[in-house]
């Protein structure tokens, strides 16, 4: 109770701490935010193809192409991570070893620190927001006040999720030289299996089948779908929204068991 409580008077200063660093090294910020513009390339090619008479590819039309692509942006802009390079840098130059001094768990000082970047982060993709409302598929965004809600609770999932399987994959540098090899493999996986490349709708069958339940789709996809009302069913939503919420537990304590495991090795070397 008594860390908890150390926590919680803590965390207003990280989440300062975490913005002042976002603003400090905004252009680094920036060099980010624009590494996420893959779905701008993706609905150039894609509404190009389904501008042609009779196009149509599944249920995606032009419209719904520029509606999922530029909910995609948004989506990733807002829920994306950079913690598995923090996590290697300092593995990398023994700054950890200060980090496990404090008297609060590294994941909640990581957490701030992102957290954090979410105001900058909400500025890059209002613009975008702003297009999607006015432009021709506006009409697709849901103005259910159930579903709303549950797009809320799915987009802090796609955070968890996302934020804590980097974690997870940062924390085996504690074993190897570098786990951003491991990342890359994820983001190639990610790509596709999360709906980022391409709508899961027009991968085939048995790609489709492997998405549903592997964790990527609840990163991206679910909530981009959500936001451009593919779901007329709250009960679909709400299913979904249960698998999501799933995953979040699972792959927090994977990433725990795996930070665990590598601290302990860590210690074992006197570091």
């Amino acid at each position: 109770m008594t860390r908890v409580r150390a926590t919680l008077r803590a965390t207003p200063t990280m989440l300062r701490v975490g913005l002042a660093e976002t603003v400090a090294y905004r252009v680094e910020f920036v060099i980010w935010m624009l590494t996420t513009t893959l779905p701008l390339i993706m609905l150039g090619l894609w509404t190009s193809v389904a501008s042609e008479p009779g196009k149509q590819f599944a249920q995606f039309g032009e419209r719904e192409f520029v509606a999922y692509y530029i909910g995609a942006l948004i989506v990733r802009n807002l829920t994306g991570s950079w913690v598995v390079w923090q996590i290697n840098e300092e593995i990398r130059r023994g700054m950890l070893s200060f980090r496990l001094l404090r008297p609060i768990h590294p994941f909640v000082t990581y957490a701030a620190t992102h957290i954090s970047s979410v105001p900058m982060r909400g500025l890059v993709a209002l613009p975008f927001a702003v297009i999607l409302l006015f432009s021709t598929a506006g009409d697709l965004i849901i103005t259910d006040p159930a579903l709303i809600g549950v797009l809320a609770a799915s987009l802090l999932g796609a955070w968890l999720l996302t934020f804590f399987m980097l974690v997870m994959i940062g924390s085996l540098g504690l074993f190897v030289d570098k786990s951003t090899a491991v990342f890359d493999v994820y983001m190639g996986i990610f790509a596709v299996l999360s709906g980022y490349l391409i709508p899961l709708a027009l991968l085939p069958d048995w790609a489709q089948s492997i998405a549903r339940v592997a964790p990527f789709r609840y990163m991206l996809a679910f909530p981009v779908e959500l936001a451009i009302g593919f779901y007329h069913a709250r009960g679909d939503a709400l299913r979904d929204l249960g698998v999501q919420w799933l995953w979040v537990t699972i792959v927090i304590a994977a990433a725990l068991v795996v930070w665990r495991a590598g601290i302990r090795r860590y210690e074992a070397f006197g570091s």
